[in-house]
Parts: C-alpha cells; structure tokens; sequence
C-alpha cells in the first residue's frame, strides 16, 4: 500500500498531471476571459500543454505567463488575422447563399464553400501550437500552418476531431459534460494537452531539421 502513496509511483504522478492540467485550464480561462488576450491565451495554453507533454514543465502557472507575455503582441494580431479570415468565409456563405441562380450552381459553390472553410479550419488548428514553438512572422505562422496541415493530414484530422468532440458531447449530451463544468474544470487544457501529443511529435520534424520545408526560416521558442 505504501508504493502507492509513494512520490514517483504511478497514481501520484498521474493525479500529479491532473492537477496541472487543471491549473492550466484555469489560468487559461482568467486570461481569456478579455476576449482581445484571447490569442495570446491560446499560444500560452498550447506553449505550456506541449511543456507538459514532454515532461519540460516545471511551473505551469509561470511557464503559462512567460508565453503569454512574449507572445502577447504576435498572438493577438493573429487572434485579429484569424478572425478576419472567418469573418470573410462567413461573408462568403450569405453571399453564396443569397444568389439568386439555378439550385445546381448554388450546391457546386456551396460544396466549394465548404471545403474551403474545412481548410481552413484545419489550419487554423495549427496556428496558435506553431506560434507557440516556432519564431515566424505573422504571414510565415498562417503560410506554414496551412502547409503542415496539409502535409500532415491525418494528423490534422485526429487533431481536428480532439477538438471536435468534447464540443458535440457538451451540445448533444450535456449531462456528460455535467452541463459545462467540466469545461471549467479541465475542458480546455484536457484538449490542449491531448492535441499537444501530436503537436510535439509534428513540430519535431521541423525542430530536428531545419532545412526541411516549409520551417526553413523557424526559429524555436
């Protein structure tokens, strides 16, 4: 009974993880709750997430601020950028939806609309994590985003349905998510660390070769 309790056993260690993730996940929320910080936030989680994951972690709430405070100004011009993009796609359907042609052409545009915003969705997965590890440009974090979600594929898509999921168990079965709390408990850094596991082991690629296209020009954090 006592190795249980012991400080390396296998329990302490895990609940020893729960606990940081949900330190985490309330940080995160305290620092999103602005809405504008919201970029920054997003890089910090997923910065401190990917720390947790390699075992590099040895503060969670400090090394969650020191992402937060370097990356604070880049992170919220792509916070900015990011919703721009949505904010045209949205644009977009309205249009698309409101045109006033044969119902074939209206299916073929709206089927094109939809890839484009799947595209979309799955690079912007990446770019917040990316900023968060890489030193790039705003332009060169969404481009090389976009790249590595395509090059990367079914890892875009498991990384995609992490997120996915935890969303459409909360709208379709609430009391699974105990209506929202576990959201506040540990929702967001749960996911962010999940993902994270695939993040480190993309972005190792790039990290362990620097030549290798399109991280030609990264720098890490």
């Amino acid at each position: 009974m006592s190795k249980i309790f012991h400080p390396d056993s296998p329990l302490l260690r895990f609940l020893d993880k729960v606990a940081d993730v949900m330190i985490l996940n309330l940080v995160f929320i305290a620092t999103a709750i602005p809405v504008v910080t919201l970029g920054a936030a997003l890089t910090a989680l997923n910065y401190t997430a990917m720390k947790i994951v390699s075992g590099e972690s040895t503060s969670v709430a400090g090394d969650y601020l020191r992402s937060f405070r370097t990356n604070f100004k880049q992170a919220t011009l792509l916070g900015l950028a990011v919703v721009g993009l949505a904010l045209v796609l949205a644009a977009w359907y309205v249009v698309v939806d409101n045109l006033d042609v044969p119902i074939i052409v209206r299916i073929v545009l709206l089927v094109v609309f939809y890839l484009v915003a799947f595209r979309f969705v799955l690079a912007m997965l990446y770019v917040f994590p990316y900023n968060a590890t890489f030193e790039n440009t705003v332009l060169e974090v969404l481009n090389n985003s976009r790249l590595m979600s395509l090059r990367h594929l079914f890892g875009s898509l498991a990384i995609a349905a992490v997120t996915a999921l935890p969303v459409v168990i909360t709208v379709f079965y609430p009391r699974v998510a105990v209506y929202g709390l576990l959201w506040f408990l540990i929702g967001f850094a749960g996911i962010a660390v999940v993902n994270a596991v695939l993040f480190t082991r993309i972005f190792r690629t790039y990290i362990t070769e620097p030549t290798t296209e399109p991280a030609e020009s990264e720098g890490t954090r």
